[in-house]
């Protein structure tokens, strides 16, 4: 599962996306970290604001919690 570039959904939504079949799929276990802003801006092209509104996103589906100052963690089941 990749980004259409071109495709009408925003590209932060894309990547929520992505990281949300990773999840899914069991790449990114519970109460482990998910890639950084910085790893998401590196893995997909995009800006930091970009990679931010993804996490964000996340956040608000209850896939994700971030710590300040130590990243963002899948949320237990």
């Amino acid at each position: 599962m990749g980004v259409d570039l071109d495709g009408p959904e925003p590209m932060y939504e894309q990547i929520a996306d992505v990281i949300a079949a990773r999840i899914a799929d069991g790449t990114y276990p519970p109460r482990r970290r998910i890639p950084s802003e910085a790893g998401l801006c590196e893995e997909f092209g995009v800006a930091r604001p970009t990679a931010r509104s993804a996490i964000r996103l996340l956040v608000e589906r209850g896939l994700v919690v971030t710590v300040r100052g130590k990243g963002s963690y899948v949320a237990e089941g």
